[in-house]
């Protein structure tokens, strides 16, 4: 790899990994997109993305909920139906394309009521969590994100928030974990397999560790709400658009 690509590569990976930390993100839509764009080899894109996504959700997690943004009881009632549906997504095999356009419009649509949300309640009123929809929601997220191969946690900041379930803060505390956990089973899929490659990861995990910390350590102290929900916007219509057009 020349010095050029190299040097952009680290700094694309210490970028996303930023941005995502920021609001409890690990940022695998980011790196897919990267690595897509710039030729990875197929085989390795995949495993490379789980493993820089764990490492940064680790981070996100450690700085979040040791800052006291961690809702226990949001976040157990989404994991008990992701993580098994996780496995079930990652078994099926289905036509890529139609799920890249479900993702992106999702994304898309996401972003739309997170404005609509803002503009119409405070971030910090919440309200009670419903045990049977975010169960409902936990299958359907973690399904998703076993097909797509991501932590979910995209797909879960905007439902929790839009719901009011907890506030802006808890739900990246929230998220974080709930990557890290669906990440950590869809690599041990991957090693289960025999289908984990990997090439001079070693210098990205450097970046993502350097932006995730940087971003997680400024989104748990601080940044401001108002912030934190333009990030977030930018992070889904970013995500959405790659998975419809890239």
């Amino acid at each position: 790899m020349e010095d050029f690509v190299f040097i952009g590569t680290f700094t694309l990976f210490l970028f996303v990994a930023f941005v995502y930390s920021s609001v409890g993100h690990a940022g695998a839509s980011g790196y897919l997109a990267v690595m897509s764009l710039l030729s990875f080899p197929l085989l390795e894109i995949k495993s490379t993305s789980l493993l820089l996504n764990i490492v940064v959700a680790a981070i996100a997690s450690y700085k979040f909920i040791s800052a006291g943004y961690f809702d226990k009881k949001v976040f157990f009632s989404f994991a008990v139906t992701s993580i098994p549906a996780a496995f079930i997504g990652g078994a099926i095999n289905l036509d890529p394309h139609i799920f890249k356009l479900l993702a992106g419009i999702f994304l898309l649509l996401s972003a739309g009521g997170l404005i609509i949300k803002s503009k119409r309640i405070n971030q910090d009123e919440t309200s009670e969590v419903n045990i049977y929809v975010a169960l409902i929601i936990g299958a359907i997220i973690g399904l998703f994100s076993g097909l797509i191969g991501v932590g979910g946690g995209i797909f879960l900041s905007p439902l929790i928030i839009i719901m009011g379930w907890t506030s802006l803060k808890k739900t990246s505390g929230v998220a974080a974990l709930f990557i890290l956990c669906n990440s950590i089973i869809g690599l041990v899929g991957h090693v289960y397999t025999n289908a984990f490659h990997v090439h001079s990861v070693q210098y990205w995990l450097l970046a993502v560790i350097i932006g995730g910390y940087t971003g997680a350590y400024l989104g748990s102290s601080l940044y401001k709400n108002k912030i934190l929900m333009g990030i977030l916007f930018i992070v889904l219509c970013s995500a959405g658009l790659k998975f419809l057009f890239v």
